[in-house]
């Protein structure tokens, strides 16, 4: 993990909380002051958990697990599609679909529809139907892709979620802690700190704080899936020998007759 320093997560913004009146007490503990009925974060508690969830997200990776990345609010959606695109891993950036984890089977059988119409489309299948029909379909591919596109190739749960905004994925939140899915989370002084296994106490409104948090965690997640790679390649190649260097028999001189 690269070292962050509190002066970047200063200049981020990444120590304005909400307004007072809007806080959780239960993000006491995470909370340096106030400043002009605004709460402050102590950024050495939120570097503290930048490194503990850069770890934990470094480690699942390397061992190929996935991670599902939720921000679907306007100044946070292009930052993780971006992030998720990068690390090849699933996203959510729209509105979350209640079920996605809780009732994952029957959301499969929408992520397989967009799947199998894409396809439909793509081998030219579908100009069997009318225009009128071509139309609906396409309607329906766009409305699909819309809320699972960034899914589509999620085939199971995933084994941790990222989320920009806890309180706002409150939903996503609890299925996630529901099925057992662990949840690394930016949780604001509004959040609720007990249901998110890695919290890192942050602004999560400002797109500069939110732009560096999830980078960071773009970089454990490719760290990881690096480190992945290498030990697989490791276990899987043979070490190469040395090639012996060969005798050879030194080269006498051939005399000739009338040197005898």
């Amino acid at each position: 993990m690269r070292s962050i320093s509190l002066q970047e997560l200063l200049e981020a913004g990444c120590h304005f909380g909400h307004q007072v009146r809007r806080w959780n007490p239960k993000m006491k503990k995470y909370v340096f002051g106030e400043r002009d009925h605004v709460h402050i974060f102590d950024l050495a508690k939120t570097k503290e958990g930048l490194e503990d969830a850069y770890k934990f997200l470094r480690d699942i990776s390397s061992e190929g697990k996935k991670v599902l990345f939720v921000g679907t609010k306007r100044q946070a959606a292009a930052t993780v599609k971006a992030a998720a695109n990068k690390t090849g891993m699933p996203f959510i950036t729209k509105r979350w679909m209640g079920g996605l984890l809780t009732n994952f089977s029957q959301i499969s059988k929408s992520i397989r529809r967009l799947s199998d119409l894409k396809s439909q489309r793509e081998t030219g299948e579908l100009k069997k139907y009318t225009k009128k029909e071509q139309l609906l379909i396409d309607r329906e591919i766009e409305k699909l892709e819309k809320f699972f596109g960034g899914v589509a190739e999620m085939d199971k749960l995933p084994d941790a979620v990222f989320i920009v905004d806890t309180h706002r994925e409150d939903v996503a939140v609890r299925e996630a802690v529901r099925m057992g899915v662990p949840v690394v989370g930016m949780v604001d002084s509004n959040g609720d700190p007990e249901i998110v296994d890695y919290v890192i106490p942050v602004n999560d409104d400002a797109v500069k704080s939110i732009e560096l948090v999830v980078n960071l965690i773009t970089d454990a997640v490719e760290e990881g899936i690096k480190r992945g790679k290498e030990a697989e390649a490791k276990s899987d190649g043979t070490e190469v020998q040395p090639k012996l260097r060969t005798k050879t028999k030194p080269k006498t001189k051939k005399v000739e007759k009338n040197e005898v």
